[in-house]
């Protein structure tokens, strides 16, 4: 009879032969312990049961420019970046802070910058953006410091991009993709998320590719027969137009979302509520401006772009005037225009209000560039003619002199800091004064009968003396026309 051993026993004797089968119970069921007999001819190097419970393939984060159908252990890791930019206009030192912009970009998104490089160009090359000589230097820098993506400080046209990566043999993106791999990663709402995939379907679309069968031709119309001649459609033009149908749908939903807000704008109107829209560069502070005005709680952190979706809140001017306050999405330099388009609805905000409270952070080292870029903005969604007040955010921390400077050039500016309050008194009294006021100057005895015409004329309008008599409350107001044609039969000249 054959003998047979315990478990417990067999797990023994496996222990002092190979060490390596204590662990076998607590990993997965399918490893077993490694043998020489069995593992030694086995075709390249083996991973060990640790290392290979430690890596997992991640979809989508794969940055080698073939196709990859193989399955792949890689370790989960921020990718590592090297940013290039082309200084064509102005000074060094204008070129060095537009890269520093696009590091703090990249880690925004989640990358590690591991170097920068600036090449001196009277214009960006046609085929490889910074020139083939550069291209190959750029190449070198990528070897020496292990990274697997270059940024570019610019927006690539397809040919750039592909001949580039060519050269560079990693992938490269440009500033444009990584606004909009940031805008992705924060939009929360259903009409924020709407808006970015707008974006990017419009950024993909001339840039789509295909490798191998990706480009072979699909059989002509019809079900076959003579109705099979034609050329048919490729993969990639397949995917152009199926992109295309998505953006027209993607396009109604967002002009449906509108519709719903034109609506509730329509009712602010409806009541007289005037409306201040808080706009400026991102990393400004508005986030928290909003929320010492009005004690919103909308997320603020030092990050760009942390705050996508607009958020509309009621506040109250130290005269008692009411009125709502928009935190808007922040503005960069060179703001993608497909943005532009697909946050144009939102941007209207800003082209819809009163009056518009422009946050610069007096802490930058430009801020005047700050300041064109967001006009550049606000003119493209012609919001020109609105009043605008230059509000100076992080006036603890920003150098004396760049605050004199700001507010000698601009004439309706003011510092402040959101942060200990400083200065946000004198920015309630600059909005009161410069809020639209009512047209109609009126005095009327309004019976108690009537509260709810002295309750608009609190909430609607401005309310400049007011006496309780005997026959009713005795008001001297300033309200609007409708206001006023209500107030008018308790007028004394009506009475009379």
């Amino acid at each position: 009879m054959t003998s047979s051993s315990s478990p417990s026993q067999d797990t023994k004797r496996l222990a002092h032969t190979y060490p390596e089968a204590l662990r076998a119970d607590a990993l997965m069921e399918e490893d077993v312990a490694w043998s020489s007999e069995i593992d030694g001819g086995r075709d390249g190097d083996q991973f060990d049961r640790s290392e290979r419970a430690a890596l997992r393939r991640v979809a989508g984060l794969s940055t080698e420019l073939e196709d990859v159908t193989e399955v792949e252990y890689r370790q989960l890791r921020l990718e590592r970046v090297v940013l290039v930019g082309v200084w064509t206009t102005g000074t060094a030192q204008d070129a060095e802070n537009s890269l520093a912009e696009l590091a703090a970009l990249a880690e925004t998104a989640g990358a590690l910058v591991l170097d920068g490089v600036i090449q001196r160009r009277d214009k960006p090359d046609a085929a490889t953006y910074i020139g083939s000589g550069k291209a190959a230097e750029l190449r070198d820098v990528v070897l020496e410091t292990g990274a697997d993506t270059v940024i570019c400080d610019g927006e690539l046209s397809p040919g750039q991009l592909i001949q580039l990566e060519d050269v560079v043999k990693v992938k490269v993106i440009d500033r444009t993709a990584l606004i909009l791999d940031i805008f992705a990663q924060h939009a929360k709402s259903r009409e924020g998320k709407a808006q970015v995939a707008l974006a990017q379907m419009q950024y993909m679309l001339p840039r789509l590719r295909g490798w191998g069968q990706s480009l072979s031709r699909q059989m002509g119309g019809g079900r076959g027969g003579l109705a099979t001649r034609g050329p048919g459609e490729t993969k990639i033009e397949t995917d152009r137009r199926r992109i295309r149908e998505k953006m027209a749908k993607m396009r109604r939903e967002i002009a449906d979302m509108k519709t719903g807000r034109e609506i509730k704008r329509q009712e602010r109107r409806r009541n007289k509520v005037p409306s201040v829209a808080i706009a400026g560069y991102t990393n400004a502070g508005k986030s928290s401006l909003l929320n010492r005005l009005t004690g919103a709680g909308v997320l603020v952190e030092n990050a760009l772009f942390a705050t996508l979706d607009p958020t509309v809140r009621r506040a109250e001017t130290p005269s008692g005037r009411l009125y709502t306050l928009t935190d808007t999405v922040g503005f960069v330099r060179h703001l993608p225009h497909h943005l532009v388009e697909a946050f144009r609805s939102t941007m209207e905000e800003v082209g819809n209000s009163d009056l518009i409270l422009h946050v610069v952070d007096g802490s930058h080292p430009n801020p005047e560039e700050q300041l064109a870029a967001v006009r550049e903005v606000i003119r493209d969604v012609g919001a020109t003619d609105v009043p605008e007040i230059v509000v100076v955010n992080k006036a603890d921390a920003a150098d004396p002199l760049v605050l004199q400077r700001l507010l000698r050039v601009e004439k309706r500016s003011i510092a402040v800091s959101a942060r200990t309050g400083q200065g946000l008194e004198e920015l309630l009294a600059l909005i009161d004064n410069d809020l639209p006021r009512p047209s109609v100057e009126i005095e009327a005895l309004v019976p108690y009968t009537h509260g709810k015409l002295v309750a608009r004329a609190h909430t609607e309008g401005e309310v400049i003396s007011e006496e309780h008599t005997a026959e009713g409350t005795l008001l001297k107001v300033r309200v609007h026309e409708e206001l006023a044609a209500d107030l008018a039969p308790y007028t004394p000249a009506s009475a009379a």
